[in-house]
């Protein structure tokens, strides 16, 4: 494969509204290179990414784009099919994702290369699926997703299915659940409250430095839209549940794990990647308290909240 090796200087940036031939995506202190060397390709991000853009940065991956004709040849062993929307292989030393979409039926539009780390990739676009005179987000959805679960599951972290925010004090809470369990119900019951920041009301990523358990916004935001590029350490864990009053039970260690777990986004196709995200679970389940929040969702579970992590601090 080509520009495949990995290079460890810094690099600017350009934001999405400049002259676009480059832009550096850092979400969860991890930054994304990524480059066209096509002057008749124009790069953004789409969505909630835009916050996420930086002007310069040492990048953990660097990816090439290319506007035309697919790579052709086999794709290698399959080791995830999602259905229509993409497909998982691995080629000897690199994986290999195939994007497909309705308008286009079995034909790929997109084909996304990296090495075994991630930390060097190639993306082929299909000019004919995107406007012309349009800005290419190369990592558009789901894509961004996968790169960074990719990333985490090597020793650097992990995504969970939660709401996070910081509340006046500086104390990160962390909501966690599946979709319809009311995260975002959650997060629009503290928004407007003077000193609050909402990191994510569905996607939170967790990472471990300086012994501490930090949680980092997403762009990957729910119904409420809420993404916010900073990152807080994490005081305690919730696992949201419906009930008649406001109620904390606290959990136990391994309660807590497969818990976690069950909301997280690991590379299922990578047993690797599985053994470190348990393993990573296990170890925030172990350090931060874990509780069962039945909650009823008005604006006294704030309170509720607020006034348990002060008893308790």
């Amino acid at each position: 494969m080509d520009h495949l090796t990995a290079a460890a200087d810094p690099v600017m940036g350009l934001t999405a509204n400049g002259p676009v031939g480059h832009f550096l995506l850092k979400i969860a202190d991890l930054t994304v290179s990524v480059t066209c060397d096509e002057s008749a390709v124009d790069l953004g991000v789409e969505g909630e990414k835009e916050k996420f853009i930086v002007p310069e940065g040492v990048p953990d991956v660097r990816i090439k784009v290319a506007l035309g004709k697919l790579p052709e040849g086999g794709v290698g062993d399959k080791l995830f099919d999602s259905g229509p929307v993409w497909q998982l292989y691995r080629q000897d030393d690199s994986y290999l994702f195939r994007f497909c979409s309705l308008t286009f039926g079995s034909r790929p539009y997109r084909i996304a290369i990296f090495n075994q780390d991630f930390s060097n990739g190639e993306i082929y676009l299909d000019p004919s699926f995107f406007r012309p005179g349009q800005p290419v987000d190369p990592l558009w959805a789901p894509l961004d997703e996968l790169l960074y679960s990719n990333l985490l599951a090597r020793g650097k972290g992990v995504e969970i299915h939660a709401c996070g925010l910081i509340d006046p004090q500086g104390h990160g809470h962390l909501l966690v659940g599946k979709s319809a369990t009311g995260k975002t119900t959650m997060a629009k019951l503290w928004q407007d409250i003077p000193g609050v920041t909402i990191l994510s009301d569905d996607r939170i990523i967790l990472r471990k430095s300086d012994g501490k358990i930090w949680m980092y916004g997403t762009p990957w935001h729910g119904e409420g839209g809420m993404a916010f590029a900073t990152r807080n350490p994490l005081a305690r864990i919730y696992f949201l549940h419906k009930g008649l009053s406001n109620e904390l039970l606290p959990q136990r260690e391994a309660e807590a794990t497969m818990r976690l777990m069950a909301c997280s986004f690991p590379p299922f196709y990578n047993r690797e990647g599985l053994d470190f995200t348990l393993a990573f679970i296990g170890e925030v389940a172990k350090e931060i308290p874990c509780f069962e929040l039945r909650v009823v969702p008005d604006k006294r579970v704030v309170e509720f909240i607020s006034n348990s992590i002060m008893i308790v601090n």
